[in-house]
C-alpha cells in the first residue's frame, strides 16, 4: 500500500487545470499496481483535482478537515457540489479538533496529512509560503522529516 499526501495552490487558472490533472495522472501511474491511498484535505484547486485523479486511478481517498466549520464557513458556495461529491467518495473523514478554520487549524491538517503518508505530491510553482501552512511550508515540513515529495508544476500552469 502506498499512501500519498496532496499540498497545493487553490488559485490555479482555469487554463492550468487540465495541465495539472495530467500531470497528477502521470505522477500516480507507478502506484496504481499498489493498493493506492491518496490523503487530502480537499481545498479547491490541487488538493481537489488530487482527489479526483487518485478516484479515477481506482485508488482510496482519506480527507483531513481542518475544523467543523471548514465546509460551511470555508468552502466556497460555486465549489461545494465538487467539494460535497468528493467527501461523499472518500472512504475516511477525520476532523481537527478545532471549531473554527484558522491558521491553527489548517497547520494542524497539514501535519496530520504529513505524520500519515509516504510521499507528498507538492502542486507548486517553488515560490515561499505567504504564512505558515501554505504550500511551501509543507513541502519544508515534509522534507525535513524526510518524506520525499514530488512537486508537480507542468509548463504553462499559473496561478491567479
Amino acid at each position: 500500500m502506498t499512501r500519498i499526501g496532496i499540498t497545493g495552490h487553490s488559485d490555479l487558472t482555469a487554463d492550468s487545470v487540465p495541465l495539472v490533472r495530467e500531470a497528477l495522472g502521470e505522477a500516480l501511474k507507478p502506484y496504481t499496481d499498489d493498493q493506492l491511498v491518496g490523503v487530502s484535505c480537499l481545498a479547491r484547486g490541487a488538493d481537489q483535482l488530487f482527489a479526483e485523479v487518485v478516484l479515477d486511478a481506482g485508488g482510496v481517498l482519506e480527507v483531513v478537515l481542518p475544523s467543523v466549520d471548514y465546509r460551511e464557513n470555508k468552502v466556497k458556495p460555486y465549489n461545494r457540489d465538487q467539494f460535497d461529491g468528493l467527501l461523499m467518495r472518500s472512504s475516511a473523514v477525520r476532523y481537527m479538533p478545532h471549531r473554527i478554520a484558522g491558521r491553527a487549524a489548517y497547520e494542524d491538517a497539514n501535519e496530520t496529512v504529513l505524520g500519515d503518508i509516504d510521499r507528498l505530491f507538492a502542486v507548486w510553482d517553488g515560490r515561499p509560503a505567504d504564512g505558515k501552512g501554505g504550500t511551501g511550508d509543507a513541502v519544508e515540513a515534509a522534507r525535513g522529516r524526510r518524506i520525499p515529495v514530488e512537486v508537480i508544476w507542468p509548463a504553462g500552469a499559473e496561478r491567479r
